[in-house]
């Protein structure tokens, strides 16, 4: 008798995908889908093989792929991280972004060609001030990520230095899990994980000035990078410095010792966890659709961090 073979564990989120000639879609994650080409003259007018990024409208919170969408979010984050690649200094994945250069018209302003690398499975944090998962560990042990930092801390303090957090990927529907730089040295080796340290500082550092020019604080950031098997180098990849992957703060209403606003996801959070919703996040129920005013507001707080980052109006 011949078994027939199990399937395969589910790889990334199962949603709706699009119909977009010359590709094939390979992979959904919270917020992005991922489309291989199926014509090689894509790849050989490219110079490389290469993967549509798109971006969708959905959010995420609590580990939960909400059933209410952002509009727009989708493409404030591609044009926010276009922007921001552009005043780095760094390698990054993008080889086009425009009709032109052939990104389908059917998802122009929130697509994006790249190459295709092969991503370490580290999440790159650099922290810059205290709060979130890192003010937790520094209540109970005085560290984050093991490294010691001085008494006295408090939700908002700045660091005197910033210091690269990492965390270790986790599959759509779980939580990412803070590592320490040693556990980074297991998984891909000392030269790539002092490497990815030196980036990803060098990019908080140098976000977190441009930003602060424009009277917004980043108080921390998330950023990605994979092996590029054309040059040989360690490139930036996904989202960079949005407000999906960091944490923006209103400079003119700073104030440690308490939680900052922020130019995020702050209203959904906050209404999940309100008596309105109902919704208790420690059950496996999924969460309710989110009101109007809510959608509204997350929106116009995108909008918002994109307009005073970037200088440009959002259309």
């Amino acid at each position: 008798m011949t078994e027939t073979p199990a399937p395969e564990p589910q790889r990334g989120l199962s949603t709706a995908t699009l119909d977009l000639p010359g590709w094939k879609h390979i992979y959904s994650g919270k917020v992005r889908d991922l489309y291989e080409p199926v014509d090689e003259s894509i790849r050989e007018r490219l110079g490389q093989d290469c993967v549509l990024v798109v971006a969708s409208d959905r959010i995420s919170a609590y580990d939960h792929v909400l059933t209410s969408e952002i509009p727009d979010k989708g493409r404030i984050l591609t044009q926010l991280s276009l922007w921001w690649f552009g005043q780095l200094d760094v390698e990054h994945h993008v080889l086009a972004s425009t009709v032109e250069e052939g990104v389908p018209a059917a998802v122009e302003g929130r697509a994006m060609i790249c190459k295709n690398l092969e991503m370490f499975p580290v999440e790159c944090i650099a922290r810059g001030y205290l709060t979130g998962t890192g003010l937790l560990e520094y209540k109970s042990h005085g560290t984050v990520c093991a490294i010691p930092l001085p008494e006295g801390l408090v939700d908002g303090s700045r660091l005197e230095h910033p210091i690269f957090t990492p965390s270790a990927k986790a599959e759509v529907g779980h939580h990412d899990e803070n590592i320490t730089y040693d556990a980074v040295v297991g998984i891909v080796g000392d030269d790539i994980a002092a490497r990815l340290s030196d980036l990803t500082l060098k990019i908080y550092s140098t976000a977190e000035k441009i930003a602060r020019e424009r009277g917004i604080i980043l108080a921390d950031t998330k950023v990605e990078f994979g092996y590029d098997p054309v040059s040989g180098g360690i490139v930036l990849g996904d989202e960079v410095l949005t407000p999906d992957s960091s944490r923006f703060w209103d400079a003119a209403t700073y104030q440690p010792g308490q939680a900052q606003p922020s130019y995020d996801k702050q209203y959904v959070r906050d209404w999940l966890t309100s008596a309105e919703s109902g919704w208790d996040k420690s059950s496996d129920t999924p969460p309710p659709a989110l009101p109007e005013d809510v959608i509204a507001r997350t929106r116009s707080r995108y909008v918002e961090a994109y307009e005073k980052l970037t200088g440009r109006t959002f259309a």
